[in-house]
């Protein structure tokens, strides 16, 4: 299930937080990368322990957690920080997929990927190339988004980043682990507290077919929930 979850930031957030990348101090991306995804990683990674990931990466996250389509789509139990990379011209990140685990680098705790996200901080116009490409169900899905939108998925995807070929694609990604581990499941519970919400809107939260709604809603999480 791919979910778009639109103005995470808003455009005046979006240029206070590309003011802070554009002054930063970039290093090779290669640094964090798994032993198949160094051969087909090229691009640049912001230090993830230094102040302005650290800064920046916490501001992302309260904007993120306040949003209701981003909750009702994640069910999030925890979120590791946000990290930031840059693709400049013929950089790209090649076919791959990501860890099934990772390690806090602020606590070392260790998370299960079960979403991966992409927040971009680039508008469309800034680039050309550098489209998030993610295989699912039904083919691969092309993802080049405004900035300020996130793109969530499956961790189990197979994805890449094509390569730039004019100007800069700069972007948060970032990944967390589900109170819900089954996309599957998942993706039931989304449409379905969609649809809660929606008849909340037509004929009231308190309607008998509101209300069993909702408790089979809850029932499920109860039934899935691993936290």
């Amino acid at each position: 299930m791919l979910i778009t979850i639109p103005a995470v930031l808003s455009k005046a957030d979006v240029t206070q937080v590309r003011a802070r990348l554009d002054a930063a101090d970039w290093e090779d991306g290669a640094k964090t990368a798994g032993p198949q995804s160094v051969e087909v990683k090229r691009n640049q990674q912001l230090p993830p322990t230094g102040d302005t990931a650290q800064t920046l990466g916490q501001f992302i996250l309260q904007k993120l957690t306040a949003n209701p389509l981003f909750v009702s789509a994640a069910l999030p139990d925890r979120i590791l920080p946000p990290m930031f990379n840059k693709y400049e011209t013929a950089q790209t990140f090649g076919t791959h997929i990501d860890n099934a685990i990772r390690i806090n680098p602020l606590t070392n705790e260790r998370l299960r990927t079960d979403l991966s996200m992409t927040l971009f901080l680039s508008e469309p116009s800034e680039y050309d190339g550098g489209e998030l490409l993610v295989e699912d169900h039904y083919g691969t899905q092309s993802v080049k988004l405004l900035a300020g939108d996130l793109i969530l998925y499956p961790s189990t995807s197979l994805h890449e980043v094509t390569p730039v070929t004019r100007g800069a694609r700069v972007a948060s990604f970032f990944w967390l682990q589900s109170m819900i581990r089954s996309d599957a499941h998942r993706s039931i519970l989304f449409d379905l507290d969609q649809t809660i919400q929606s008849l909340s809107e037509t004929i009231g939260s308190n309607a008998d077919e509101t209300v069993r709604l909702t408790g089979i809603y809850h029932n499920l999480i109860r039934t899935w929930a691993e936290t």
